[in-house]
């Protein structure tokens, strides 16, 4: 519960958060998740990272307390798709980089019974080398909802 913003702030927050963050050169846009059921001992979230500077960065972490948050990569080896847990993320000078099912992705471990719920923002910081910290809500949404409509621009 402490994770999560109250409904009502989502409500009012939602333009601001679903639109853009952005620290520096970097852009986060699109952040999103899916609802899981109460069971789910984790959730995914996935977004758009663009750098708009001259200057390559790396994304070296996910913060989101009191979950543990890591950046994962959905791989396939032989006809089996597996994750594959990413210690960092290079974000080249002008280029994006999506967060998208089947792919790369954020692995939100550690809900313990408080499922993510449609409507919700659930809060993260992305920790970037040369970017500093940039705050991001990832806005939980129904499994059969279109993802944000900016989500994979730039592909």
């Amino acid at each position: 519960m402490l994770r999560r913003l109250s409904l009502a702030f989502v409500v009012l927050a939602a333009p601001l958060s679903a639109e853009m963050a952005h620290h520096g050169d970097i852009m986060v846009t699109g952040a999103y998740a899916y609802e899981t059921p109460k069971s789910a001992p984790s959730g995914a979230g996935y977004l758009t990272v663009r750098n708009m500077g001259d200057t390559d960065d790396v994304l070296l972490a996910v913060k989101s307390d009191p979950m543990q948050a890591m950046m994962h990569e959905t791989v396939e080896e032989n006809g089996v798709a597996r994750m594959v847990h990413k210690m960092s993320v290079p974000i080249a000078a002008g280029d994006t980089v999506n967060f998208e099912p089947g792919g790369l992705h954020i692995m939100f471990m550690g809900l313990n019974g408080d499922p993510f719920e449609e409507g919700e923002a659930v809060p993260a910081t992305l920790v970037f080398e040369k970017a500093g910290e940039v705050a991001v809500d990832f806005t939980v949404i129904n499994r059969r909802a279109e993802p944000p409509m900016d989500h994979g621009a730039g592909h």
